[in-house]
């Protein structure tokens, strides 16, 4: 007897291409804080009508990529400062323990991939291109912890970081760099070395550095 592959369910796939598309685009500092967002506009802007866009938003406002106020305006985050510090804290805690965790696997294929996407950070930087550097800047991050193997960990730290895309972008204009994060070069050489304290202590001041200044 054959078997009849099951159809596919149309608007879960519309739904799950709205909410991985808008999620890249909050957390890559794409949408400035405090943007307001519309069903109508979401659902146009995806040529789908407004149910998977609902979807989509319901799960973007529990991640905390969008905030839902008492009266139904939806807008990406407009952060305060001790927000901004919280968050901060969070990076300090969580990201130098993925990268401890990562370092009896950072094998030199991990640290010359690393180097490599420094370089595309540089870019960026030349270019000015927010989005551009905020994207590199975090695949830079990820690429490290994934080594870790531990993705509970790595999702709570993504979480943090899809809160902070929006605000990431007003702090980057607000750095005017001028060249890739002087950290970055600070883990590479721990990783190299596998020195776990050298690593850690560079991790934590790249994850907290700036986002400190923007508290300020």
């Amino acid at each position: 007897m054959l078997i009849q592959p099951r159809p596919i369910d149309q608007t879960s796939a519309a739904h799950e291409r709205i909410y991985r598309t808008l999620r890249a685009q909050i957390m890559h500092g794409e949408l400035s804080p405090g943007v307001s967002l519309t069903l109508r506009g979401i659902g146009k802007q995806f040529d789908l009508s407004m149910t998977p866009a609902r979807e989509a938003v319901r799960r973007l406002v529990a991640e905390g990529a969008l905030t839902l106020s008492s009266s139904g305006r939806v807008s990406t985050p407009e952060l305060s400062n001790e927000r901004i510090e919280e968050l901060a804290a969070l990076r300090a805690l969580l990201e130098p323990e993925l990268a401890s965790r990562a370092l009896p696997r950072a094998h030199m294929a991990l640290i010359e991939r690393l180097q490599t996407i420094n370089a595309g950070i540089a870019e960026m930087v030349a270019k000015q291109d927010a989005a551009g550097y905020i994207r590199t800047n975090l695949e830079f991050h990820r690429t490290l912890y994934l080594r870790a193997q531990a993705p509970a960990m790595l999702a709570m730290a993504e979480t943090v970081w899809l809160q902070m895309g929006p605000t990431m972008c007003a702090l980057y204009g607000r750095l005017r760099r001028t060249d890739p994060p002087h950290n970055h070069r600070l883990i590479i050489a721990a990783l190299k070395a596998g020195d776990e304290p050298g690593l850690r202590l560079a991790v934590r001041t790249d994850v907290t550095q700036g986002l400190r200044m923007l508290a300020s």
